[in-house]
């Protein structure tokens, strides 16, 4: 564990660093041995990775098809918005009772019970008669789904530290980055075969081959003896604790805003790029498809080059100061200041937006999860429930003007990031370098 004063990203804390996998080859060691220790760590980081892209898998697949859900409901796209909306609130709750669960539990049984959930959930979006009954089954899905989000942060927190976890939350982004690479794609070319409600019955196909994949593969890496016990108050007090932690909080403010920025780009995207630019399914999902290259080329920029390098804080202030220039950028040209400059330039500003990204939102969970070595799950709860939260306030707003302004997005996106560069400077401090010792009321 890192002292007061020290750096997060100096050195792995010593009693996590000999569970990380898969370690060095050591003197004498056979490489049969090896091998399958190496092919073992790829399959956690496959499982672990897959897990955290349920949640962008869940939504992005279903972004082409939005438009078509308002007509098919007879709808509009605020109402529709909220689907999302809805699918957001239940991963945030989720999370915030999932993950103190898996403290007390362990990760295995919580996980696989909430995947099941999602299978179920998913099949009865796709049978859902009217926008009402869609948008409950979606905050279901929700609520189930989270599981994976917040279970995976978890295991990623109970087996390392330091630049090792700021490192594999990088290689987490690559795997699970694939998915808003991949999944509007998708769902745009799903939407030549079939409608919307097939787009649910294959995220109940997806959600059902991971859940047999965690049962068979994914161990327990949380032991009985390092447990939360107590229950119910025993949690409450543990979050308790952890919001007293401003440095934790701070975190946490950072990446829910930070969150609210990215969402507000994924709920009001199909409309503006569909709707006012007047791009097709298959042309927004291929700009989307290249924001999502973009994000996934910054987190390994962030995880493989800089972190370990370069101070965490220093690179989140960066990070911030092109999240502030992108949505600037942006609400200047949808308010009409440069004139009618078409899709090209409000392409531009959406892709540094998102490349951005990865700078800020790692590492914000990655300085939050270090103040709680032994209540991972409940700080990941927090972490993630904030951003999932803060994501469902944002996505309604963008469609408040109607389909025909993408003035809401540009103001959403300023105000979230402004927000975030703001939490940072005043509670995480960062020219102070915050000491990032676990929370002295956890500690055992």
């Amino acid at each position: 564990m890192t002292q007061p004063g020290q750096s997060p990203t100096a050195e792995p804390a010593q009693d996590h660093t000999a569970t990380q996998i898969p370690r060095p080859a050591t003197a004498g060691e056979g490489a049969p041995k090896l091998s399958r220790r190496r092919r073992a760590g790829l399959l956690l980081t496959l499982i672990l990775g897959s897990l955290s892209a349920l949640t962008p898998l869940s939504i992005d697949t279903y972004l082409p098809a939005l438009p078509e859900v308002a007509d098919s409901l007879g709808t509009g796209a605020a109402t529709v918005q909220l689907t999302l909306t809805a699918c957001l609130l239940g991963l945030g709750l989720g999370q915030l009772i999932v993950g103190p669960m898996s403290d007390q539990l362990g990760r295995r049984l919580p996980l696989l019970a909430g995947m099941g959930g999602y299978v179920l959930a998913s099949v009865a979006c796709a049978v859902a008669p009217n926008v009402e009954t869609l948008t409950a089954f979606r905050l279901v899905q929700g609520l189930a789904g989270s599981a994976g989000v917040v279970i995976a942060r978890a295991i990623v927190r109970d087996m390392f530290d330091g630049v090792a976890m700021a490192r594999f939350f990088s290689t987490l982004m690559l795997i699970s980055g694939l998915a808003p690479i991949l999944a509007p794609v998708f769902g745009g070319q799903l939407m030549r075969f079939t409608d919307w409600r097939g787009i649910f019955v294959v995220l109940a196909v997806a959600g059902l081959l991971l859940t047999l994949v965690a049962a068979r593969w994914l161990p327990e890496t949380l032991p009985a003896e390092r447990r939360e016990r107590g229950g119910l108050p025993a949690a409450l007090r543990t979050m308790g604790g952890l919001f007293r932690d401003r440095v934790f909080t701070g975190h946490l403010l950072v990446g829910g805003l930070t969150f609210a920025g990215l969402f507000a780009y994924v709920a009001a995207s199909p409309f503006v790029i569909q709707e006012i630019y007047g791009a097709s399914p298959q042309t927004f999902s291929l700009l989307f498809m290249v924001n999502s290259v973009g994000l996934v080329v910054m987190s390994q920029v962030n995880g493989k080059i800089l972190v370990g390098r370069v101070p965490t804080h220093r690179i989140m202030a960066v990070g911030h100061a092109l999240l502030v220039l992108a949505a600037t950028s942006l609400l200047l040209m949808t308010t009409g200041v440069f004139g009618d400059l078409g899709l090209v330039p409000v392409a531009t500003g959406l892709f540094v937006l998102m490349g951005a990204m990865p700078l800020v939102l790692p590492n914000a969970n990655t300085e939050g999860l270090q103040r709680a070595p032994h209540a991972a799950g409940s700080a990941a709860a927090l972490l993630g429930a904030s951003q999932f939260f803060v994501g469902a306030v944002a996505s309604p707003l963008v469609g408040v003007a109607g389909e025909d302004t993408a003035v809401p997005m540009a103001v959403v996106q300023l105000a979230s990031v402004l927000l975030s560069a703001a939490c940072f400077l005043l509670l995480c401090r960062p020219w102070r370098r915050a000491a990032t010792a676990a929370v002295p009321t956890l500690r055992r």
